[in-house]
């Protein structure tokens, strides 16, 4: 990260506005619609998780910090009790299956997002049993890559009130982050600490546009919104899996 070239700072810094708007503004998918962008410009997860996560910590304590009341903690209860155990299992993955490994991984969980989104098939369920295994998928990509939200969400969207599902979505962001960002410290992982001295403010832009239309880009199924995000990240996962 100290020897990125122009075109490399400049779109890793869009990027992270980037992010920062699809976090605050939906609620969930900073990583999973940013990360495949970050993998163009430096094809290594290892280094953009660290950066990705520090950022989640931070606007989402600051955005749930005075809502709590409007989190459904029974919710953040159950669904950690679900997920710890195979997000640890993801993060030890991330640490020890080859680079090549992840970076595919992380690509064909994204294409299949977006295929959703084209498709506009939305991932959902009203049996338990398929909540838990959606719950274990998701701490599990979450802990390789930290783009299991989709899969999280889909359970939320029906278990939590519509008025409460961003706060506590952030709520458990925060949660599994703060474990699997420990980690990664623990086996000595670099957190890049000076980049987030111009990195957080790009973030910084992104989540106050976000914050703004946040009631806008709720509204409804967004069907063309999302339609247009998939395109763009089924083009992503294949020029980066073709790049391979």
């Amino acid at each position: 990260m100290d020897d990125l070239l122009p075109w490399q700072y400049i779109a890793t810094a869009l990027i992270f506005v980037w992010t920062g708007f699809v976090r605050s503004g939906l609620g969930f998918g900073g990583a999973a619609l940013g990360l495949p962008l970050l993998l163009l410009v430096v094809n290594d997860p290892i280094i953009w998780l660290p950066l990705i996560g520090v950022h989640l910590l931070f606007f989402s304590s600051i955005t749930v910090a005075s809502k709590l009341a409007h989190v459904d903690w029974v919710f953040v209860r159950h669904t950690l009790a679900v997920m710890i155990i195979p997000t640890l299992l993801g993060v030890f993955g991330l640490l020890t299956l080859p680079t090549a490994w992840v970076v595919v991984f992380i690509y064909s969980v994204t294409l299949f997002y977006g295929l959703c989104y084209v498709l506009k098939y939305q991932i959902q369920s009203q049996n338990v049993w398929v909540d838990r295994v959606l719950l274990v998928l998701g701490g599990y990509i979450a802990g390789v890559s930290l783009t299991g939200a989709p899969l999280i969400v889909a359970v939320a969207m029906h278990r939590v009130s519509k008025a409460q599902v961003r706060n506590t979505l952030f709520v458990l962001w925060f949660v599994l982050v703060s474990i699997k960002l420990s980690v990664l410290a623990y086996a000595g992982v670099n957190f890049w600490w000076s980049v987030h001295l111009w990195l957080l403010p790009c973030a910084a832009v992104g989540h106050v546009i976000g914050l703004k239309l946040h009631h806008q880009l709720i509204a409804g199924d967004g069907g063309y919104f999302k339609q247009a995000i998939g395109g763009a990240l089924i083009v992503i996962c294949l020029v980066g899996l073709l790049a391979l």
